[in-house]
């Protein structure tokens, strides 16, 4: 799995979390989490969240931390999902690192009773995808700025976070190679 950071910014429009993205922008053909910062303005076309969609509701921040993850070795709905579960733990841990107090609720994270993150899953024929923003100013929500992280903390926390998950997903492959199924002996 690769880490892989852009050092552009980039807006998020709901059109990344598209299979083969990473390949098709940045030739990455391996299981990868890319990064970047950048607006986040996802129209009702590029909508994956259905009940968002039917409500007509708006997924807009001026400002945001993006993490675009795609894993190859599964098209699993549920796995996916248990990912970006693991994926929000890991950030939620890596704020409390740095003296943010954070509420997790599922894939959400909070500070201040304000919703700091946004985040969706999906599946594609060959790719599970996920999408994980960070608001780093935005008014009327809990972003990074509010929180004391901004400047050069912003480019450590990217790489603080998506090195976490790279680590994690390399240690599960170690484990692997290393335990026995139950029914051999």
């Amino acid at each position: 799995m690769k880490c892989i950071i852009l050092d552009k910014k980039m807006d998020y429009d709901g059109s990344q979390i598209s299979s083969l993205w990473g390949y098709n922008t940045e030739g990455i053909k391996d299981d990868s989490i890319i990064a970047f910062r950048g607006k986040c303005d996802v129209k009702l076309d590029h909508m994956i969240d259905l009940e968002d969609k039917r409500d007509h509701e708006s997924i807009y921040s001026e400002d945001m931390l993006h993490f675009i993850i795609e894993h190859f070795d599964s098209i699993d709905m549920k796995l996916i999902y248990a990912r970006q579960r693991f994926f929000t733990a890991i950030v939620s841990e890596i704020l409390t690192e740095h003296g943010i107090t954070v509420k997790r609720e599922g894939d959400d994270l909070f500070v201040n009773n304000k919703k700091l993150t946004i985040s969706i899953a999906s599946t594609s024929a060959v790719s599970q995808k996920i999408h994980f923003g960070i608001n780093v100013v935005h008014d009327d929500y809990g972003n990074l700025e509010e929180c004391g992280i901004k400047g050069n903390d912003l480019a450590v926390l990217v790489e603080e976070i998506g090195n976490r998950y790279v680590q994690e997903f390399e240690d599960i492959e170690k484990d692997l190679r290393k335990s026995r199924p139950l029914d051999v002996i």
